[in-house]
């Protein structure tokens, strides 16, 4: 039935000559432009009615033969494929617009209808490959977390044998043991305006530590399940964490006061992220969105539902004003305030669980199967894929990678992972451009919207 009503438009199309239907456009691009003084019509009608012509070929049906008269002889000018390409759709008129569909009189070219390229990614900045420097062993359990204090002198770990370590970071040697929490210590955070450690677990308390006495000195009341991450704001005095009960909340450090608590996630909150600017506070949850919020209202400001799988991982530029989103189906970028869409960055097929980001535009994306991608901030090229040995002893499963951090002079790299150790990357100093050249290829890009 559809392809009878089909024929009989098409019957109808057929009624009317080309010559008509062309003088028809014609006249109705005039009737379009002929009000706008800034472009008056131009009085080369003999190459305007060509220009008609040639797109009336594009346009119609290619069952529509041509006559002898109306053979296309001579190219349009270009006021003339300026003013069409403003009347036509931008999937048509970016044939008009391209550089090179306007030839001077009497071009040698079949046809003037060239496509524009399609832009290809820029040169990546080429970064110094990542080794392996040192291993460092102690705890008894899967590494959870890591926090580096602000004098770049330790560094702080959480594990699932429910201790908090302390390590020195120039020799790796162990400062100091913490123990309080009854089951896994899933996050910390050192603070840059006091002498305190913050530490949250699975047995859904929250933590405030004193580390002149090495005493907890707070607690946190409020969670009703276990607690994954926190974060704590750089220039206010504010502590926010997430949990599996599907909130962050919000603590006034001093008063153990639960300030806000944030809902709207409708699964386990996984990571946190505070920062000083708007949105201050930015949460990633299993249900697969991310959230950024208002906090002085307590509210959502946005909703990001790019992802199609949990986001476990939130990285901030130190000095952009982006954000990087970890999830098994990609890696997405966003721009603050709004969270607008940049690009995807795909490669790393596993679910990924911590990422970090230095300010030379190193991203590094840690995983569940134990494997690190580094990747240039600005283009998203992966320059460098890692798949470190598990420690002696442990089973091959146990290579997974739970948090990641850059050290304050950025040239290290601190990894927790489930084989119970600690591993630190340093920069190879030796490496050069001529010896790791960027092997890399001008591919056309393809940016996905979701």
């Amino acid at each position: 039935m559809l392809s009878k009503s089909v024929y009989f438009i098409f019957q109808d199309v057929q009624k009317h000559s080309v010559h008509t239907l062309v003088f028809r456009s014609l006249k109705r691009t005039h009737d379009m432009f002929v009000a706008d003084h800034a472009k008056p019509v131009s009085l080369d009608e003999t190459r305007y009615s060509c220009f008609v012509k040639q797109y009336a070929v594009f346009v119609l049906p290619s069952r529509v033969a041509l006559t002898a008269d109306t053979q296309i002889h001579r190219n349009p000018s270009e006021g003339g494929v300026h003013a069409m390409a403003l009347a036509l759709p931008p999937s048509q008129a970016r044939y008009f617009l391209s550089d090179d569909s306007l030839l001077e009189g009497g071009g040698t070219k079949n046809s003037s209808l060239v496509a524009r390229k399609a832009p290809t990614m820029p040169k990546p900045q080429w970064h110094a490959p990542w080794k392996l420097f040192r291993v460092i062993s102690g705890h008894l359990g899967w590494v959870r977390s890591i926090a580096v204090e602000p004098g770049n002198q330790w560094f702080v770990t959480g594990a699932g044998d429910r201790t908090i370590k302390i390590w020195d970071l120039a020799s790796g040697k162990l400062k100091l043991s913490l123990t309080g929490h009854i089951s896994t210590v899933r996050g910390v955070a050192v603070s840059t305006r006091s002498p305190y450690l913050f530490s949250c677990g699975e047995d859904k308390q929250v933590k405030c530590w004193d580390l002149e006495y090495n005493k907890v000195i707070r607690h946190y009341h409020g969670h009703l399940s276990a607690v994954y991450d926190l974060d704590l704001h750089p220039t206010i005095d504010v502590l926010v964490t997430c949990s599996r009960d599907a909130t962050a909340r919000v603590w006034d450090i001093r008063s153990k006061a639960n300030v806000h608590t944030l809902s709207g996630h409708t699964n386990t909150v996984a990571t946190v992220r505070c920062q000083a600017a708007e949105p201050q506070i930015i949460t990633g949850s299993h249900d697969s969105t991310i959230r950024l919020w208002d906090l002085i209202a307590g509210k959502t400001r946005a909703t990001l539902t790019n992802h199609k799988k949990s986001v476990r991982a939130l990285a901030l530029h130190p000095r952009q004003y982006t954000l990087a989103s970890g999830s098994a189906d990609n890696i997405k970028q966003w721009t603050f305030p709004d969270g607008n869409f940049i690009q995807n960055l795909s490669g790393h097929n596993a679910i990924i669980n911590a990422m970090a980001v230095n300010s030379d535009g190193v991203l590094v994306s840690g995983a569940d199967n134990g494997t690190i991608h580094l990747w240039d901030w600005r283009t998203g090229y992966n320059f460098q894929r890692i798949h470190a040995a598990v420690q002696p002893g442990s089973l091959d499963s146990e290579s997974g990678i739970f948090a990641c951090m850059f050290d304050h002079s950025e040239s290290r790299l601190i990894t927790a992972e489930a084989d119970k150790t600690i591993k630190v990357y340093k920069e190879d100093d030796t490496a050069t451009e001529e010896s790791h050249p960027i092997n890399w290829k001008p591919e056309i890009l393809k940016r996905k919207r979701f």
